[in-house]
């Protein structure tokens, strides 16, 4: 009866709004005497029943972490450095919208199990370095073992940093860009978090933020836009579309 009381006051809204799309239009669909095509009354109701999961799966994921906030977990780890994650996030047009170059410092907040950390390591090149952070030991453990098979023995360039998003051990201005990839939402101080990035990024210095539908924790391109520039930071420049975008800040 709490958990529920506090779902309730926390999202009444858009359960409302949920209830509005998901319930009141199949029924009307259903009930509905003539006013529409039944072909078109089919395609409707199937389409629907398509994007309620990933709608509800997300919605319900949402509701859990406002209660108990908790990073992904590292049992995921394998389908999160999976090939078919970097079909629909291809790494180059990850680095092309975050603007990673060569020779730069880069910090990669939130690594996981480092789905992209070798391709950036192979763009900053010999003169650059990565440093891929993460909360969690058995992300970076994952991560260590895919950096010491065969085909990656030429990355010599990343250090593995486990810390949180609060307190980063790294000078102030020390790095050239930082970026996250499905990341912010999961911290629960946004902004705490935001500010930290602030402090160890140059002036000039570029935070990336990519976000994917559907994630659970996907945030409207607006939300992402709004909490940069709350903290600090100004857009710089959006790529992408609704399922996958990028938001480049630049710390002022």
């Amino acid at each position: 009866m709490v958990l529920v009381s506090k779902l309730g006051r926390l999202h009444s809204e858009r359960i409302a709004e949920m209830m509005n799309i998901w319930v009141i239009l199949p029924v009307w669909l259903c009930y509905d005497n003539g006013g529409v095509d039944m072909a078109l009354k089919t395609a409707l109701i199937v389409i629907l029943c398509i994007l309620a999961f990933p709608i509800l799966w997300i919605s319900v994921v949402k509701l859990i972490r406002k209660l108990y906030p908790f990073p992904a977990p590292a049992i995921i780890g394998r389908f999160l450095d999976s090939g078919y994650r970097r079909r629909i996030q291809l790494p180059s047009q990850l680095i092309e919208r975050s603007g990673i170059r060569e020779g730069m410092k880069v910090l990669d907040l939130g690594c996981g199990s480092g789905a992209f950390t070798p391709f950036i390591a192979r763009t900053v090149g010999e003169k650059g370095k990565v440093y891929a952070l993460d909360i969690q030991a058995d992300m970076l453990a994952q991560l260590e073992r895919k950096l010491a098979k065969p085909e990656n023995r030429d990355i010599k360039n990343v250090k593995l940093v486990r810390a949180n998003a609060y307190e980063l051990p790294f000078d102030d201005g020390f790095f050239d860009l930082v970026y996250m990839v499905t990341v912010l939402q999961e911290i629960p101080d946004r902004k705490r978090a935001l500010q930290e990035v602030g402090r160890v990024l140059k002036k000039g210095g570029i935070l990336a933020v990519t976000e994917l539908f559907p994630d659970p924790d996907y945030p409207w391109k607006s939300t992402t836009i709004k909490l940069g520039t709350e903290n600090g930071f100004v857009v710089d420049k959006t790529s992408g579309n609704f399922f996958n975008y990028t938001v480049r800040f630049k710390k002022l």
